[in-house]
């Protein structure tokens, strides 16, 4: 069994920050990509940013504002946001590609964190 566990998320004013973290826990023997979506509502679930190795990858509108990094040694992915505008507002989900004792390679979600940038 596997776990992702995002936290971090609230309230913030436009311009502020948040950081993001996601932790992985169980059957775990390697983890590949690891990523953030976020979905607002009545929208689609879309990618914010991804990590896999030392090669980063970021969606259009969060680009400069969003950093995404990882501790390999625990298992976890961080999202540091900066300068947050109300359309940041949504969802966000931590993904990560994990292969399980059993040598099986599987594709894992949390069950997200909310982020409303409101003054």
């Amino acid at each position: 069994q596997v776990q992702l566990v995002e936290s971090g998320g609230g309230l913030v004013q436009p311009g502020g920050s948040l950081r993001l973290s996601c932790t992985t826990s169980g059957s775990i023997l390697s983890i590949s990509t690891m990523a953030w979506y976020r979905q607002a509502p009545g929208n689609q679930r879309d990618l914010v940013a991804q990590i896999s190795g030392d090669i980063t990858n970021y969606q259009e509108s969060v680009k400069g504002r969003v950093t995404i990094s990882r501790d390999n040694a625990l298992n976890t992915v961080f999202l540091q946001m900066n300068n947050l505008k109300p359309e940041d507002t949504a969802v966000y989900y931590c993904n990560a590609n994990i292969k399980n004792y059993a040598g099986v390679w599987g594709n894992y979600w949390g069950q997200g964190t909310q982020v409303t940038v409101s003054s």
